[in-house]
């Protein structure tokens, strides 16, 4: 097992970097510096800023996310799926000495196109701490992961946070409203409407209608929405894949958001489970450390 390294998240806007020491972390750092946000200086540039002090000795480095991609700092091939897990630590990129970007995953099927970066490495930190037949991993891009022990072998992106913002921020569906406040029941209301009705474009525009005519609670459409998107999704990915109701689904994101994921599935007959997304993607990081220092 390796005592010595160092685990850099770098997606699109934002990069946190871990440094370990005998297994536990002994300093983090977090810059808006993501790779669309490098503001003239070169990913190499920003990478030697995070990691100053860091590297006075030999240090395997290991980076997930959107570093990878053709907008980041050198493209980490796709791994597609099925996937094996331990191909991850077994295809890395290599950057400079000692440092290394993980390769994403992609579906390229009848039906189904999808990739993802940085997700990898969280479900490879959730197979470990919560092992699973599918796992949700909530965002802006929503993963729904179906995987065996051993095996990534499908996944689907379904797009319910941006779609959440884009709504609320930048159509009808929120022009003019006030700040919007936390509301259990128009969560729950929207909830019950997007498990039960399948056709969800003719329902966005009746969030406009029920709070123009005083049916919702203006300050609360946020929440009657993101029920609405929430409840969607989960009702078409569990007919996608569905998973055993004996078996429960695995939730890897932040306890606020994975409570919304919880009550959806149980609305449906299904158990969760919940594991913190920064846990899952350090586990993931320190599976690959260890791979890479045997």
């Amino acid at each position: 097992m390796t005592s010595h390294y160092i685990a850099i998240d770098w997606g699109s806007t934002n990069l946190r970097a871990w440094h370990y020491q005998d297994g536990i972390c002994t300093d983090s750092r977090q810059t808006t510096a993501g790779v669309t946000r490098l503001n003239g200086k070169t990913p190499e540039a920003v990478f030697d800023e995070v990691t100053q002090g860091w590297r006075e000795k030999i240090t395997p480095v290991l980076m997930a996310g959107m570093v990878g991609s053709n907008a980041g700092w050198k493209i980490a091939p796709y791994l597609p799926c099925p996937a094996r897990f331990s191909d991850l630590s077994q295809q890395l990129t290599l950057v400079l000495d000692n440092v290394w970007i993980i390769p994403g995953l992609s579906v390229n099927s009848d039906g189904n196109c999808n990739v993802m970066r940085g997700e990898e490495t969280q479900l490879l930190g959730a197979r470990t701490l919560g092992p699973s037949s599918l796992y949700v991993m909530p965002g802006t891009h929503c993963k729904w992961v179906h995987a065996d022990n051993e095996t990534v072998q499908d996944f689907r992106t379904v797009m319910t946070g941006e779609l959440h913002h884009i709504l609320l921020n930048h159509s009808l569906i929120g022009a003019g409203l006030p700040e919007q406040q936390t509301s259990h029941e128009s969560f729950e209301a929207g909830l019950h409407r997007g498990i039960n009705d399948s056709d969800l474009l003719p329902r966005l525009f009746e969030i406009r209608a029920a709070h123009v005519l005083g049916e919702l609670p203006r300050s609360e459409v946020s929440e009657f929405l993101s029920g609405l998107l929430i409840g969607n999704e989960v009702a078409a990915m569990t007919r996608q894949y569905a998973p055993d109701t004996q078996q429960p689904v695995t939730i890897v994101a932040n306890p606020s958001l994975s409570q919304r994921y919880i009550k959806a599935l149980e609305l449906l007959g299904y158990q969760a489970k919940v594991l913190d997304g920064d846990n899952a993607f350090q586990a993931g990081i320190r599976s690959i450390a260890n791979a890479v220092a045997n």
